[in-house]
This record gives structure tokens, C-alpha cells and sequence, in this order.
């Protein structure tokens, strides 16, 4: 909806650019719904002050690479410049389709947002793997590892997350494509074959099948490799892992520690109340990346300088935040809010503004904010990654 609005009454009915007294209605070609999904930008608080980069992008403005297999679409740092440590691609498998034997230079954190999947890989011992997974399932593969994705019944989507925000899934190491580069001489003397055995490599127009339809996978028994090196581990099940709960909702937390496989990247998956929020809080490591998985949000991002910024977010938005900035994410919307925090990082970590207070001598306290012992009374000396 991009037009100019000039009926009084129908300016009435859509958000304007005011605060109290300050602004005025913009009767100008505009984008009523964007606006509507960005209250806090149109109308920002008249606590946010300076230039701050954007820090939100939604798969929904991402380009779409169809295939015959299914589809897919990236969040990098080119969509989001801010984001410098964390790419995100959104993919869909139909059932049978396959993501392509393919390896990269880069770790692959997944989350599986509905449906059901097969994935495989080699490591470099000659260690197999394979495993079924289902919604809020995870894995990671570390940069180099060969392995490949194929939807099971009913097909799938899923998150993929790379530890580098300049990732392009175009740069992607695939089977067909490094097999199409090689003289078919070559592949015949490394496999022991004849190079007619190569005759119907598969070509078409950029030289791979990328995501291609195939057929869908019988039982997990039935594609067993047996192997005498035996299996590695590299999926999750979020059914494995308690959240930790608190008044507001509840927060489960995947690094290193408890799934050995990713050692690059640590996720928190948080669930926010009716009237909570994500206490405000930094990350003293590294950037955040966001994906808003339902609800919808609110987020105030300080800099420093007497800088602030905030943003709106719904489900499919990227959200980013970069090192050391202070930030919280409350729920603006009637239902539970769910996304997911993203770092570059072995571990995850964060610093509590309200911990930081109340483990700090409390007349030092007063002295800097000028509270009374109300405010000292409420402080609590234990994190709540979420509170109400």
C-alpha cells in the first residue's frame, strides 16, 4: 500500500509520525503497512537519540532462489551490513527434495522450524553420520565437513546459521559442480572406473543440481553405512535440554558445553510472555544475531554517546546488535514471544544490568542514579535471562 493519502478520515485510520506535540501526519506517498509493522521507528521514543545503523532485515525482503527440490533465501551481511559474525539462509525442502552433497568454508548451526529430514555427513577421520530430525531439532557441521539434507515425508523448513556475517550460499562447495570441473580421465583414474562411467553427469546451466527432487527416504535403517570407525555425533534434540524458567518465560541455552559438535556457535532459544521482556542486558563477546520465530517485539539498542535506537520485530525478521551495545526485547503482542539469540562464540554469555547493580556496594548505586531503597530492595543478586 504506497500512495498519497489525502481523506481526513482515512488519515485517522493509519499511524503518523507524531509524539505528544512533536511531528505531524505525513500525507505523502508512504508504505502504510511497513509503517504499521514499525511503530517505533515512524513514532521512536523519545529516549532513542543520535544515528545508529539498521539493525533489522526480514526474510520476507530476501530474493528467492527457486528449485525444482524446493527453495531457499539468505539474511548475510550485504542485507544487514551490521551483522558481521552471523549469515542466516531460510530453506525448504519438499519431500524427497534434496540439498545437494556440499561442503563449506564456513560452520552450519541448524534449527528445524517444521517438518522432518535426513541428514548425513563424513568428517575427516571417515566418521559417518546420519540422523532423522524433527521440529526444534538441531545440528551443526564444522566448516569442511561434507553433508547433505533430504526432506522426509511431508517436506521441510529450516534456519541454517554461518559463523561468518560476509557468507554467500552461492560459494558453496558442491558434488556435482567439482565433479562437472574435473576431465573426466581424472575421475575415472581416482575411482578406478572407465570415463564412460562419468557419460551422464548431470549438467545444466550453471553446472549443479543445488536443491534437485528426489525420492523420499525409506526407514533410517535402510540407508545405514556400516562403518568400523564407527558414528560422530552431529545433531541435538531440543527435547534433550530443560529450559530454564522463570516469571516471564523461559530461555534453553545450546553452546559447546552441552552439544560438543558446534563449537563456533552458541544459541539461546528464548520464549517471552504476555507482558515480559529479556531483561536488559549485553553480550560481553561478541554481536547478537536475531530470528523471530512468533509474537512480536520491541528493542531499544544503547551505544554509548547518548545513542539509542529502537526497533520492531515479527515473525521471519533478523534482528542484530552488535558487541557490548545494551539492549532488552520486550513482548508487544498478546501471544508468546520466541526467537532465537545467535553468537559467534564457544559459549554463551551475557551481563545482567539488574545483577550488575545489585552485586555493586548500594550507596555506590545510589550516588551514580540517585534511587531510593525501593529500587535497592528490588535488585536481585541471580540472573534471569527473562523477566516479567
Amino acid at each position: 500500500m504506497t500512495r498519497r493519502l489525502n481523506d481526513e478520515d482515512e488519515l485517522d485510520k493509519v499511524p503518523q509520525p507524531i509524539r505528544g506535540n512533536e511531528g505531524y501526519v505525513d500525507k505523502g506517498p508512504r508504505n502504510v503497512m511497513l509503517d504499521r509493522q514499525n511503530p517505533d521507528i515512524l513514532s521512536p521514543p523519545a529516549t532513542d537519540h543520535g544515528t545508529l545503523p539498521n539493525m533489522k532485515f526480514s526474510f520476507s525482503m530476501a530474493h528467492q532462489r527457486l528449485q525444482e527440490g524446493g527453495w531457499t533465501r539468505q539474511v548475510t551481511q550485504r542485507e544487514l551490513p551490521v551483522a558481521t559474525t552471523i549469515a542466516g539462509v531460510d530453506m525448504c525442502l519438499k519431500p524427497g527434495g534434496i540439498r545437494e552433497l556440499h561442503w563449506h568454508k564456513e560452520a552450519e548451526w541448524a534449527y528445524l522450524l517444521w517438518g522432518t529430514a535426513r541428514i548425513s555427513g563424513v568428517d575427516q577421520n571417515g566418521q559417518n553420520f546420519l540422523d532423522d530430525v524433527g521440529p526444534g531439532d538441531m545440528w551443526n557441521f564444522p566448516s569442511g565437513i561434507p553433508h547433505s539434507i533430504h526432506g522426509l515425508q511431508g517436506g521441510c523448513e529450516f534456519l541454517l546459521l554461518f559463523d561468518d556475517g560476509r557468507f554467500s550460499e552461492d560459494s558453496t562447495f558442491l558434488i556435482t559442480d567439482w565433479f562437472n570441473c574435473t576431465p573426466k580421465e581424472v575421475l575415472a583414474r581416482n575411482f578406478g572406473v572407465s570415463e564412460s562411467d562419468f557419460a551422464d553427469l548431470p549438467i545444466n546451466v550453471d553446472h549443479t543440481r543445488y536443491i534437485f527432487q528426489g525420492e523420499v527416504p525409506g526407514p533410517l535403517s535402510s540407508d545405514k553405512v556400516k562403518n568400523h570407525l564407527g558414528e560422530r555425533k552431529f545433531s541435538y534434540r531440543i527435547s534433550d535440554l530443560k529450559p530454564v524458567k522463570t516469571s516471564g518465560g523461559t530461555v534453553r541455552i545450546i553452546d559447546s558445553t552441552i552439544f560438543p559438535a558446534a563449537s563456533t556457535i552458541a544459541v539461546g532459544i528464548v520464549e517471552v510472555e504476555p507482558g515480559g521482556m529479556r531483561e536488559l542486558h549485553w553480550h560481553p563477546n561478541t554481536d547478537e544475531w536475531q530470528y523471530h520465530l512468533e509474537g512480536t517485539a520491541r528493542m531499544t539498542v544503547f551505544a554509548a554517546e547518548h545513542n539509542a535506537r529502537t526497533f520492531d520485530y515479527g515473525p521471519g525478521d533478523v534482528g542484530a546488535v552488535p558487541f557490548a551495545y545494551g539492549h532488552y526485547v520486550e513482548n508487544t503482542s498478546d501471544d508468546t514471544l520466541r526467537f532465537l539469540e545467535v553468537f559467534k562464540s564457544p559459549q554463551f554469555q551475557d551481563v545482567s544490568l539488574n545483577q550488575w547493580m545489585a552485586l555493586t556496594p548500594p550507596e555506590l548505586v545510589k550516588q551514580h542514579l540517585e534511587v531510593n531503597d525501593n529500587f535497592m530492595r528490588a535488585l536481585r543478586k541471580e540472573k534471569r535471562p527473562i523477566v516479567k
